[in-house]
């Protein structure tokens, strides 16, 4: 009754134009500091061929490798997993590709191979004479770098060819294509690395990106990829942190039998019945197989060494006559095998292409999970 008296109607009237005030002011208020708070900066989007030769070798090498000095780092491996294959030192040989140290300039001696067949593709005895219909052959090296990235089976380095095809079909996959499937920015960048870790001066990324273009056709071309975790480089220069390359040396021995072989690798050379890759642990390795593997198979289907049923396989090789080890039963063939791989060598796969470090870098528990599993399979 009293509120509508003249008298108290000015207070009441006075206060609650105060209080609309003060509400309006905190809200100005805080429009203001939002308005003049720093804002996030800018993602700046770099393209390869802004970079310096520096900066996309770097780029390169952490594509390769998996980080920056991964070069240097034994079993440092990056999104475009050439190191499972390709050695990259002065004098390595490798059995299960060729090595990739001097590869910018030795690729002149291999556009002069006969069997190479400069510009006549259709005299190529290969599995696959050319990269597309008309792509013709390399005439540079960088255009034969470019071709063996891109169509591995239009020529094989004599003795790198898949068991059986006397060197007509390469183990190797298309880089641009599933599962690897570098970007053209992410190919400019590899290829730049390679020219500077052989100290020769990196053609521009104009023309490397020109030479690939000889042998993707336009339907299938790798366009630049905008996500940084797949393309780093677009977002500044190549990141300095370190990511963990070598996933064997966290295993325990507790973890799922998949689990074990496929962070030690086994499942990307051996066959290993009941063992399945599980998705997201490693990168998709397919690639390493035979080709005639259905594309996306997730067991452990490898050829490139001998099948791993070894109850039935290790007792035939102890009493095999070429055996020089030392093992007396399955369990110590086994351990033998793992830690020592060149002892005995099954006939028909190549030696030194094992590891020969897994006795240091597996765990004890580790390697007895593996024996117990593998001793078991006939």
């Amino acid at each position: 009754m009293g509120i509508n008296s003249p008298s108290k109607r000015v207070p009441v009237r006075i206060v609650a134009s105060l209080f609309c005030v003060a509400v309006s002011a905190a809200v100005v208020g805080i429009w203001l500091s939002h308005v003049n708070a720093d804002l996030p900066p800018e993602k700046k989007v770099v393209d390869v061929r802004e970079m310096s030769v520096k900066e996309r070798a770097e780029l390169g090498e952490m594509l390769i490798f998996g980080m920056e000095g991964g070069s240097e780092i034994r079993g440092a491996i990056g999104k475009a997993q050439c190191p499972l294959c390709h050695g990259f030192r002065d004098g390595v040989v490798g059995e299960r590709a060729p090595n990739l140290f001097g590869i910018t300039t030795r690729a002149w001696e291999r556009l002069k191979d006969p069997r190479y067949h400069l510009g006549k593709p259709n005299e190529r005895n290969t599995i696959q004479k050319e990269a597309f219909p008309g792509a013709g052959t390399a005439t540079t090296a960088i255009e034969y770098i470019a071709e063996s990235a891109i169509c591995p089976s239009c020529y094989v380095v004599a003795g790198f060819g898949v068991k059986g095809t006397n060197d007509r079909e390469s183990p190797g996959v298309k880089l641009h294509k599933p599962p690897i499937s570098l970007s053209i920015d992410e190919l400019i960048a590899v290829n730049t690395w390679l020219y500077v870790h052989d100290g020769n001066e990196p053609p521009s990324p104009q023309e490397i990106e020109q030479a690939y273009r000889k042998f993707i056709p336009q339907s299938e071309w790798p366009y630049p990829s905008s996500d940084p975790e797949i393309y780093p480089g677009r977002y500044g220069p190549p990141t300095r942190s370190v990511v963990p390359v070598d996933l064997m040396s966290n295993l325990t021995g507790k973890e799922p039998i998949d689990e074990i072989f496929t962070k030690a690798a086994c499942i990307a050379c051996h066959t290993i019945p009941g063992v399945q890759r599980p998705v997201g642990i490693l990168p998709p390795i397919e690639q390493l197989r035979n080709s005639s593997i259905v594309p996306g198979v997730q067991g452990a289907v490898g050829l490139v060494g001998p099948p791993l049923n070894m109850k039935t396989t290790a007792l035939e090789r102890l009493k095999a006559s070429d055996y020089k080890g030392k093992a007396t039963n399955i369990r110590e063939y086994i351990i033998e095998s793992i830690v020592d791989p060149s002892i005995y060598v099954v006939e028909g796969y190549p030696d030194n292409f094992m590891p020969k470090d897994y006795g240091k870098r597996l765990a004890g528990p580790v390697i007895e999970r593996m024996v117990d599993y593998l001793s078991q399979l006939e």
